[in-house]
C-alpha cells in the first residue's frame, strides 16, 4: 500500500480532492470538471477510496464520492512542526500587503483642493 504523502503527490489526485473539498461530486461531474477522462478519473478514485481517502454513496444511478478528512489530519498533524518555516513568510507578506494598499489609498475627495 502506498504512503498517503505518495498518494497525494500525484496532481491529479490533488485536483480531485480539491474539487470534492468543495462538495461530493458525482465520477461523471468530476471528470466534467477536470477535463479527464472517465477511466482516468474512476482509476485515481479507486486509489483513493482504498487508501481511505474518499467515500462513496449510490444515489439513485450513479456512485457520489467525498472526502473522509481522517486521512487528512494525519497529514496535517505530520506537517504541524513544519508550519513555523512558511507562517512567518506569510505573516510578512501579509503585513507587506497592507502597508501597500495603506500607501496607495487615493485621498478623501473633502481633503482635496483645499487650502490651508
Amino acid at each position: 500500500m502506498e504512503s498517503s504523502f505518495a498518494i497525494i503527490a500525484e496532481p491529479n489526485r490533488r485536483a480531485i480532492l480539491s474539487l470534492l473539498a468543495a462538495s461530493e461530486h458525482s465520477v461523471g461531474e468530476i471528470e466534467h470538471q477536470l477535463r479527464m477522462p472517465q477511466t482516468s478519473v474512476s482509476k485515481h478514485l479507486r486509489v483513493l477510496r482504498d487508501a481511505g481517502f474518499v467515500e462513496s454513496r449510490i444515489d439513485a444511478q450513479r456512485r457520489v464520492y467525498r472526502i473522509r478528512p481522517e486521512p487528512l489530519m494525519e497529514v496535517d498533524e505530520w506537517l504541524a512542526p513544519f508550519r513555523r518555516f512558511w507562517t512567518a513568510h506569510v505573516d510578512a507578506l501579509e503585513r507587506h500587503l497592507d502597508q501597500m494598499d495603506s500607501e496607495s489609498e487615493p485621498e478623501p475627495a473633502s481633503k482635496k483642493g483645499k487650502k490651508r
